[in-house]
Parts: C-alpha cells; structure tokens; sequence
C-alpha cells in the first residue's frame, strides 16, 4: 500500500472520513529492536480523544492511538469478486433472514427484533437493517427491554466485510458495553457446479416438511416444541433432505430455501460413523438440482468460523467469502 506523496508519509485521513474504509501504517515497538511499522486496513469505527479505532473485514475491532499514526488514507470498497454471482450486501441480508424466520417480530424502526422461544440466535437477535429511529443508546435499551419481556438474553445481528456492511455499529455496540459471541461467513457460489457434481443422490429422500427422523438427527433439535418447527418450515420454498441410515435417523440430512434466484442451505449434518463418505456432499447436490429445477443459479450458506471440516468442504464446492455476521450480546 503506498502512502507516500513525493517521498513523504502523510496522514490523509481525518474525524470526518469516520464510516469510510483506510488503510493506515502505525508505529509499534520493536521489541528491543528499533521502531517498527504495522499497516491496518479497514472501516474507520471511531476517532474519539486521541484514539483511532478501525474494524476489520473479520469484524475485528484495532484501536490505535493517534500519535503513533505516521501515515494514512481512504481507500475504495474491496475489488468486486471475481468468482461466482454478483451480490450486494443488503440483497443477501434480506435473503439469508426470509429463509429463517422468527416466531415474533416487531418493528423498531428500520430494525427488526425477532424471536423465537431461544431456539438459535439467528431467530432471537435484532436484525438492524437501516436506523432505529431512535439515537443508538436508546435504541439499545429498547432492545434490552424488549428481550427481557420475553426472557430471553438479547442479541444484535452484524455484518462486516462488504460493502454497505455495519461496522460502525460494531464499534457503537462495544462501546456500548455489547460483546461479540460468535462469527461467522456468509459464502456464495454459482449454483450450477454444486449441482452437477457427481454424487449417486438417488438415495436422497426430499420433503417439504421435517419428520420425525430428520429432526433426531438434527443436532440443534434439543428443546423441541412448536416454535422449531415454525423456524424450520419458514422461507419461500423450503426443501428438506435425508439420506436413510440403519438406524432410527438419518445418516445425513440438509435443508434447502430457494427465494428467487437464490438457494440457501443450512442443516447439512452427517452422523458420526458416517462421515468421509461424502454424503454431505451428496445431500447438498440433491438439494442442488432440486433448486435449480426451481429456476435458481446462486448459491448461499452459512458456516461458523471454528468448524474446519465445514469449511473445507465448502471451498471445495466453489463457495467464496462474501461478509461475515456476528452476534453481539448485551452486557
């Protein structure tokens, strides 16, 4: 990153360009071996009493204290992909919720909060699209209200990492006292591929609804009741998998929402003894082709950070980074 004008290092940036993405270069010590440089690219959250706080594409917040600035500036939006389909971040938020509802929901300006008896976060979080109508401090005790009628904990979803995304909420929310539990990517691909991979998917039950043996082996399926179902059941076309095991659950089973040009797939679990069998894969090309009959031709998923063996499989199948979101807890 060049940050030079005729040989100098200079600070271009300033208070105002808070919510645009920089790239700056900062002094650290050395460690007993002289001055040091580290460069940090990302959203301006903050700069506020001699501090400059920026976040990362990975929501990860870099506080910075201004002195030790030695060069900086505004840079454009990440290179559009070059892989798979054309998305925008809002295009993909309104997406990924139509395809897991809550139970409850009420307005609270542009924002929404949802619940759903706890069953997942995703369910029972604020999804904070647009302003609340209110100035954030008492956006947030609203929210805390709310969930509290409700017993529930209360949560707000965010997402770094593409364009349009909230990093400054993050920082206003760990300013706030918020603390972040978990992360995740949004992934998207060209759905195409997924579905003509060869997989033997004529094992591969598909329903519209969950029955008894999918859900036992659904491992989220822990508190049962009506309210899972309706999570479950929700989205514009919803299409369940299950490949049939020996026993009481399936050996593997998925779940697809097409919405437009667009399937999402979530639940895709295998059991234990089952695994490297590449059933997974064989679940989610059936679901594939299903939703390509249905007229979609991109794909979306969702996969926490820490699970490795998820993630390995989907770079495989051609999936890419897109954001990612995360859940921020009141204190």
């Amino acid at each position: 990153m060049e940050f030079t004008i005729g040989g100098r290092l200079e600070v271009r940036i300033t208070p105002a360009d808070v919510g645009k993405r920089v790239s700056v270069r900062r002094r650290t010590d050395g460690g007993g071996t002289g001055v040091e440089f580290t460069d940090v690219v990302g959203v301006l959250t903050s700069w506020q009493s001699g501090v400059v706080s920026i976040t990362r594409k990975g929501g990860e917040s870099v506080h910075i204290v201004e002195s030790s600035l030695v060069a900086g500036k505004v840079v454009p939006p990440a290179p559009a992909r070059r892989r798979g389909p054309a998305a925008s971040f809002e295009e993909l938020a309104a997406v990924t919720a139509r395809a897991w509802q809550p139970v409850e929901s009420e307005a609270l300006g542009d924002w929404r909060l949802r619940a759903a008896g706890g069953f997942t976060r995703r369910a029972n979080s604020v999804l904070p699209l647009g302003d609340p109508g209110l100035p954030l401090g008492e956006a947030f005790g609203r929210v805390r209200r709310w969930y509290g009628e409700r017993d529930l904990p209360a949560y707000i979803q965010t997402a770094t990492g593409a364009e349009g995304a909230q990093e400054v909420l993050c920082a206003e929310l760990e300013r706030h006292g918020w603390r972040r539990e978990v992360s995740a990517e949004v992934r998207i691909a060209a759905l195409a591929p997924v579905g003509d991979r060869e997989a033997e998917v004529s094992a591969v039950r598909l329903s519209r609804e969950p029955d008894a043996a999918w859900l036992a082996r659904y491992q989220r399926f822990s508190t049962p009741g009506p309210h899972v179902l309706r999570v479950l059941g929700s989205g514009p076309s919803v299409w369940f998998a299950s490949v049939p095991g020996s026993g009481d659950a399936p050996d593997a089973i998925g779940r697809c929402v097409v919405d437009g040009r667009w399937a999402g797939f979530m639940a895709v679990e295998v059991a234990p003894a089952q695994r490297r069998r590449g059933l997974a894969t064989t679940v989610m090309t059936a679901l594939a082709r299903r939703a390509l009959d249905e007229g979609a031709s991109a794909a979306w998923l969702q996969v926490e950070e820490d699970n490795e063996g998820a993630r390995a499989l989907y770079d495989g199948m051609g999936f890419t980074d897109h954001h990612r979101y995360h859940h921020y807890r009141s204190a």
